[in-house]
């Protein structure tokens, strides 16, 4: 469930918020950032220039910025990477 009220959440039902860093599989690689802004609204989505929210929006790996649907992020736990 990617949506609940204004929260999102990965496609493991992890919350995402600002600040957190997401990857997602993209054409045999992968588009990882920090999310700079979470979409929920159809003004927002207006605003930020994509379609159909929830959208959570990053700058990539390459400066490229992408907009994904929520359930098809994993968020990076960076304290469980280090394990």
């Amino acid at each position: 469930m990617p949506v609940s009220g204004n929260e999102v959440h990965d496609k493991h039902g992890n919350p995402i918020h600002e600040g957190d860093n997401v990857y997602t599989p993209f054409r045999g690689g992968r588009h990882e950032g920090k999310v700079s802004e979470i979409v929920t609204t159809k003004e927002e989505a207006e605003e930020a220039g994509v379609k159909n929210p929830p959208n959570v929006l990053f700058t990539d790996q390459n400066g490229t910025d992408v907009a994904h649907k929520p359930g098809t992020l994993d968020v990076r736990n960076e304290e469980k990477d280090k394990q």
